[in-house]
């Protein structure tokens, strides 16, 4: 891309500070030429401002040298291992020999990069990640200017546990905000998942400047209390599409006190989240499921995977509040049962996914209420609910015949008397799943293969079943994927 002219340089003129004081000089000896560099460094360090934000603010302290590939330009405490805001020397100055000035014009005539309109840069950059769009901001003018496009900037996204995120986020909405002072206008996608030092103060900076947020994900982030998650949903009215899972601190979502208090009675005191995963949320339990359906009754994706304290009563309030739900996970959620089925059946027609791998106190009396009341159920997991037979199978292929995805894998009495009554009423049937399966033979495979020829993935892991039958299944569903363990069939 040509010769490097500094943070601000254009291409070609040679405008830098650094590279007018080298090639004016008449003395090229090196110390001379040293002393030169180094004085017209510190003169362009001292011009540089948080306007900029520095690429060490989101790439990890122990990468030296490259990153993803690239040449990297962090800088970082070499005592306490952290990554901080440093501001970075300029560019190297383009070196005054005659030859290398040559060799430099040549090749920025031929830099095939230049000669792309802004459009064609802006649609490049707009597929890299943070940290490299910062650093393609410190190349050149032009890069610069592109780099703050504010359509590129309807996404931030950082990873990594070593990532002062808070200080990163400040310096960030800081820029951003520049031509809309304290306000994020086009920011609508923060996702900072699996940064562990992300704290409450981060979260009220996201608060604070971005008013248009539709969508937060900060997983893993176990550093996050409640009362940041109040801030953010009372202060982005905008926001749909909410990330928790992992962040154990979190019980509950509400709106604040003051936020409820502003707003007028035909509001309703309601939330617009729509999508909502709380996965791994363990301290959750039923009177914060309570609070969180009367305030997000726009819920359509609700994911509550391992969150171990929830039962039956935190189900049934969910669907007094939330009857728009689509996709529902309550999968090792232990304490759910039959009850539960019959609350969750309440749904109908609407429910679409359902997860309820690992409840072992499902039996086929709850897969009757979901199979009678929920006919348009796509897809359903209920691995390991070791009380479902062939008869919840039976009921579940006659009522759901839509269904295009089933797992029951773990379920030993399950047979292929079941497998028949999914083979002949379930033709769109797409994935199944029936590992460790005991009472699984060759027979229900092959029946299975006869009759739902859309087949991709079958599972078949642990399972007594001889090699004619998987290349049987091979032979009548051509796109089908087979997990198996049996060494003879490849």
């Amino acid at each position: 891309m040509g010769a490097n002219n500094g943070k601000y340089g254009s291409e070609g003129k040679g405008s830098s500070s650094i590279s007018s004081d080298v090639s004016s000089s008449t003395d090229h000896t090196p110390t001379k030429a040293l002393k030169n560099v180094a004085t017209s460094e510190d003169s362009d360090l001292s011009m540089r401002t948080l306007s900029t934000p520095s690429p060490a603010l989101i790439c990890p302290p122990t990468l030296h040298g490259f990153q993803n590939g690239r040449g990297s330009s962090t800088s970082s405490s070499s005592i306490t291992g952290e990554t901080v805001a440093i501001v970075h020397a300029p560019p190297p100055t383009r070196l005054t020999h005659p030859l290398i000035r040559l060799a430099s014009k040549h090749q920025k005539e031929h830099a095939s990069i230049d000669r792309l309109p802004d459009q064609c840069i802006i649609q490049i950059f707009s597929y890299l990640p943070t940290n490299q769009l910062c650093r393609c901001a410190r190349v050149c003018r032009r890069w610069y200017n592109i780099a703050w496009d504010p359509r590129l900037w309807r996404t931030i996204r950082l990873t990594g546990e070593t990532i002062n995120v808070d200080r990163a986020l400040k310096v960030l909405t800081r820029r951003l905000c520049q031509d809309t002072p304290n306000v994020c206008l086009m920011l609508e996608t923060v996702i900072v998942s699996g940064c562990r030092r992300l704290t409450d103060r981060g979260l009220y900076i996201i608060a604070q400047c971005c008013p248009e947020l539709r969508r937060l994900e900060v997983s893993n982030c176990y550093n996050i209390s409640n009362e940041a998650i109040f801030d953010v949903v009372s202060l982005c009215p905008n926001l749909e599409h909410l990330d928790v899972s992992g962040c154990s601190k979190v019980t509950c979502i509400s709106l604040t006190r003051e936020a409820s208090i502003k707003l007028s009675p035909m509001h309703g005191k309601q939330i617009s989240i729509r999508y909502l995963d709380m996965t791994d949320c363990f301290v959750l339990e039923d009177e914060g499921l309570h609070t969180i359906a009367a305030h997000c009754t726009q819920l359509t994706h609700l994911y509550l995977r391992r969150c171990i304290r929830i039962t039956d009563e935190g189900l049934r309030y969910i669907m007094i509040y939330c009857t728009s739900i689509k996709e529902l996970s309550v999968s090792d959620c232990r304490f759910v049962s039959d009850f539960g089925m019959r609350e969750i059946a309440k749904l109908e027609s609407r429910l679409r996914y359902l997860s309820i791998a690992h409840c072992g106190r499902i039996t086929d009396v709850g897969i009757r209420y979901i199979a009678k009341y929920c006919s348009k159920l796509r897809y359903l997991n209920a691995r390991g609910c070791e009380g479902i037979t062939d008869h919840g199978v039976e009921y579940l292929a006659k009522n759901c015949t839509k269904l295009k995805s089933l797992d029951i894998g773990k379920c030993p009495l399950v047979s292929d008397i079941g497998l028949e009554f999914l083979a002949l009423n379930c033709f769109n049937l797409k994935r199944l799943s029936l590992k460790s399966c005991e009472s699984i033979t060759g027979q229900g495979l092959q029946i299975v293969a006869a009759n739902c020829f859309d087949l991709q993935m079958l599972n078949v892991q642990d399972c007594e079943v001889s090699v004619d039958a998987l290349r049987f299944v091979k032979r009548h569903c051509k796109r089908c994927i087979i997990e198996h363990t049996n060494p003879a069939f490849f």
